[in-house]
């Protein structure tokens, strides 16, 4: 689809998670709430759970805690193995003071280490004064980690007049254009801020959006969230593919989380791409996010081999036209001219590859009897005028898939470096 199933083969096809460097978080790195709570404990599926004791907090540890590492090199949740589940959130930022700004992303970023290791936020869901509102919402409260990641992105808007960044925006963190059957919805589009939250249990990225709101409550206000379910690619590539909700393999041609030269060539910011105003943003990337509406009732009608030509892939298999196997190299002139596969490919777009991270969506219906679903298409690369942009433009304009979708939302963030250690914090280096 325009990039809705995706960009099929936009990206080059294992994993990884982002982090290398592991640093627990103390009790007292904990700002603005006094000290560590209660660790979020969770039984494993026989029930065993170890307790322990850290100082004079007792401590639940799940035998099987599923933990991703928060600390690295580049945040967690883009190279990560793809999670299950997804609670996406834009934020508008309401202060004006640059300093109110910079304590609130600490506060955010020592929340996430504790969010992303099991443990509640500040002093907990309870315990404390009962005069006082808990530091932690508490419904995550006996559920393991489930492999949360915590990844933030900072938008063009937040490069204005208000915080002194004008002139460390980045040439790549552009003004998308309007693409050929856009029909953005702006309340669904765009934010000075953004997080994605992806965990293998729904209660445990929503608990963790939920909590970064409510300390940024008077600072930031949440401007559109997305919830999603079933991946719709891989970052592993000896995993299964997933499946869109048109019902085919999606992502098969993704880059692997493990392929460090790909992942060096097309997603992580370096080198030229990390001088002057993007200096702060080597080791980080560019995420492009867009709402993504699939006319299901539709594609639903349409017969078979018209649904396998348009994306130029076989429904059972995931073959690509005349080859048997899914991971067979795509032979393109076999494809229809206007075929999904053919146009996203990194050889009709002059080798543009993106690592995608996207997720199926399904919000009730639309009033007219119409199922609300679709695509929540996210993509990570170096630079978009070399990714997003080239491929988009291409799928806009011929890609018969159109017919059967439309791009509602759309966002692009500058996404910083990770956070190295207990001292660092999210966008230090852009603040500093």
């Amino acid at each position: 689809m325009t990039e809705t199933t995706g960009y099929t083969d936009s990206a080059e096809s294992p994993e990884s998670t982002d982090s290398a460097e592991s640093t627990s978080p103390s009790r007292r790195s904990v700002i603005g709430w006094g000290g560590a709570g209660l660790a979020l404990g969770a039984a494993a599926a026989g029930g065993a759970v170890a307790l322990t004791r850290e100082g004079s907090d007792t401590q639940l540890v799940a035998a099987d805690g599923g933990a991703v590492p928060f600390h690295g090199k580049h945040q967690a949740g883009i190279t990560t193995a793809v999670q299950d589940r997804l609670h996406f959130a834009a934020f508008d930022v309401k202060t004006t003071d640059r300093a109110e700004l910079v304590q609130l992303l600490k506060d955010w970023t020592r929340a996430a280490e504790r969010m992303t290791a099991g443990h509640e936020v500040g002093e907990g869901a309870y315990g404390g004064l009962p005069e006082a509102p808990p530091d932690d919402t508490g419904e995550a409260l006996g559920l393991k980690p489930s492999r949360l990641t915590l990844t933030i992105g900072f938008g063009p808007s937040l490069f204005d007049e208000r915080f002194g960044l004008k002139d460390r925006r980045p040439e790549a963190l552009i003004d998308l254009p309007k693409f050929p059957g856009d029909n953005l919805d702006r309340a669904r589009s765009n934010g000075d801020i953004c997080v994605q939250a992806c965990a293998d249990d729904p209660q445990v990225a929503v608990h963790a959006i939920r909590n970064l709101a409510r300390i940024g409550f008077g600072k930031v206000a949440v401007r559109w969230s997305q919830l999603g379910f079933g991946k719709t690619s891989s970052t592993t590539p000896d995993a299964q593919t997933p499946r869109n909700l048109f019902g085919f393999k999606d992502g098969t041609r993704n880059i692997a989380g493990t392929d460090s030269a790909r992942l060096d060539k097309h997603v992580w910011v370096s080198g030229k791409a990390a001088q002057g105003p993007a200096a702060w943003m080597d080791g980080g990337s560019y995420l492009v996010a867009r709402r993504i509406r699939m006319n299901v009732e539709t594609w639903d009608r349409t017969p078979l081999q018209e649904q396998e030509d348009i994306f130029g892939r076989d429904k059972k298999e995931g073959a690509p036209v005349g080859r048997a196997k899914e991971h067979d190299e795509p032979f393109l002139p076999a494809m229809k001219p206007e075929a999904h596969v053919r146009l996203a490919h990194p050889d009709s777009n002059n080798g543009a590859t993106i690592l995608r991270r996207g997720y199926s969506f399904t919000d009730g219906t639309d009033g007219l009897g119409r199922l609300e679903t679709g695509l929540f298409f996210l993509a990570y690369q170096r630079d978009v005028r070399t990714g997003f942009v080239p491929v988009q433009t291409s799928l806009a304009r011929a890609d018969v898939l159109n017919e059967y979708i439309q791009h509602v939302g759309s966002a692009l963030f500058a996404v910083p470096p990770g956070v190295r250690g207990k001292d660092d914090w999210w966008g230090r280096a852009l603040f500093s």
